[in-house]
């Protein structure tokens, strides 16, 4: 099983002056899942190398246990800082691709053609494609047989809820929430920073920080039941 972990290499909020980047829950959960499930990951960034972290996602009161096991984990740390280059990857050597949120992805991936061709390329290969938080902006330019690839779907992500409690409805270029609704996704959400993913065919898309540990086992196990099922046909 080969994932493919795409990451910001976007480390300005707007126009604010403040830093952001991923969200390093975001990051380390999904990894440690992947992992410890004996998935092959690839990390890639736009410009490769390491990804930026947001300053506030490593907070005293964001601290979660893979971010604790990520502080003691040269090998993990050597990964995330060594990101492949997005230009450079091809569907055809994964088996899926996850996108980690974090504030960072909605100035860098969003609109990135890079981004926009290689998750259309999983989809259109029957690859699933997975994203939690801000990160399902990234799809907001994304089709499937000429239409939004959310549209019909249900779907989630940083509601519009979230975003005004942290105070950046202003500055993010436009509402997650608003524009999977926009482009004809079904959108649902929990409770603000509660953990929630949705599986809809092969979208997988999660609400914020706390859903990225779902999303990615979520994503392990549909990757798994395709095995499965493409294995019984083969029999």
């Amino acid at each position: 099983m080969k994932i493919l972990m795409v990451f910001t290499s976007h480390d300005i909020l707007g126009n604010t002056g403040r830093k952001t980047g991923f969200w390093l829950e975001e990051g380390t959960a999904p990894y440690y899942v992947f992992r410890d499930a004996g998935v092959d990951l690839t990390l890639a960034s736009p410009k490769g190398g390491q990804p930026p972290v947001d300053p506030k996602s490593d907070l005293p009161e964001n601290q979660t246990a893979a971010m604790a096991r990520f502080k003691q984990d040269p090998a993990a740390q050597k990964v995330f800082a060594t990101t492949a280059k997005l230009k450079d990857m091809r569907s055809e050597n994964f088996d899926a691709v996850f996108y980690p949120g974090g504030h960072g992805p909605m100035w860098d991936l969003v609109d990135n053609l890079d981004s926009i061709s290689l998750i259309e390329s999983f989809y259109n290969s029957g690859k699933p494609v997975a994203a939690v938080c801000h990160a399902p902006g990234v799809l907001h330019r994304v089709t499937y047989k000429g239409a939004p690839i959310v549209k019909g779907k249900r779907v989630t992500g940083f509601a519009n809820t979230e975003e005004e409690e942290v105070q950046l409805t202003k500055v993010v270029p436009f509402l997650v929430e608003d524009e999977l609704k926009r482009l004809g996704g079904l959108y649902e959400k929990a409770s603000n920073w509660e953990s929630f993913a949705i599986t809809d065919g092969r979208l997988i898309t999660g609400q914020n920080p706390a859903s990225s540990t779902a999303g990615a086992q979520a994503l392990v196990k549909l990757l798994s039941s395709m095995q499965t099922s493409a294995g019984s046909t083969a029999a």
